[in-house]
């Protein structure tokens, strides 16, 4: 009886011996076609090139095999798929939930946050919230959505128009920015700041040069008055022998 033990599939290409066809077409180094040849032959221009044998198409008929330095190939592959992650922009949505009656300045405050969320490229859900005899009074939640998306206009849209849902009334905010350009933007001034820190330390570790060059004058003006002085006190010493 057949059991399958739940061990992992390979998704790796087969490389060199594992390459189980009697002919292969070859492909070779600089991605030039060279034909159907036999395996036996497509392994011995692989070790004269001192290269693998990469099977790159194994449904084809003959399988399609190149002649490769897999170890680079993986290397590269991995560094791209990596940098793709990097650069891969996932789209969020924040929320923001208001009252119909809310103070002016947690209006300001929360108005700052949706400014946040919409410059680093994320949709906003903003959410008003009616409690009691609010229910009855839906233009304030509509008021209050439109203001709001007037003051943040520059920045954003209104990509779903309010609507109630229950106790609620719903308004999704899309940004103008495509979160990847969000992304670069934020890099950038990361990069600028950086870059201004590293300056401003520069500037300090120059700054003692200049005390040791005020501390040196400092030293020699102290030493010529003290010689000045010096001077002055051989004189009449001096005079006083002429006398004599």
């Amino acid at each position: 009886m057949w059991c399958y033990r739940g061990g992992s599939i390979s998704t790796e290409p087969r490389i060199n011996d594992r390459i189980r066809v009697p002919e292969v077409r070859l492909v070779g180094p600089s991605g030039e076609q060279v034909g159907i040849v036999p395996l036996a032959k497509a392994l011995e221009l692989a070790q004269e090139y001192d290269l693998d044998l990469v099977e790159v198409a194994a449904s084809a008929r003959p399988p399609v095999c190149k002649l490769m330095d897999y170890g680079k190939f993986k290397y590269e592959s991995a560094m791209k798929a990596r940098e793709a992650r990097k650069n891969q922009a996932h789209t969020v949505i924040k929320e923001m939930k208001l009252r119909p009656k809310i103070d002016p300045h947690d209006y300001d405050t929360k108005k700052g946050h949706v400014v946040r969320f919409l410059k680093q490229g994320d949709k906003v859900k903003i959410t008003i919230m009616f409690r009691g005899r609010e229910q009855s009074r839906p233009e304030l939640g509509y008021r209050l959505l439109q203001r709001l998306a007037s003051d943040v206009e520059d920045l954003g849209f209104i990509e779903s128009n309010p609507k109630q849902d229950g106790r609620n009334m719903i308004m999704v905010l899309g940004p103008h920015k495509k979160k990847t350009e969000a992304m670069a933007e934020a890099r950038e001034a990361q990069a600028a700041r950086k870059a201004e820190r590293q300056g401003v330390a520069h500037t300090d570790d120059e700054a003692p040069s200049e005390d040791a060059s005020v501390e040196v004058d400092d030293t020699t003006e102290v030493a010529s008055a003290e010689a000045t002085e010096a001077a002055a006190d051989e004189a009449p010493a001096d005079e006083a022998n002429a006398e004599a």
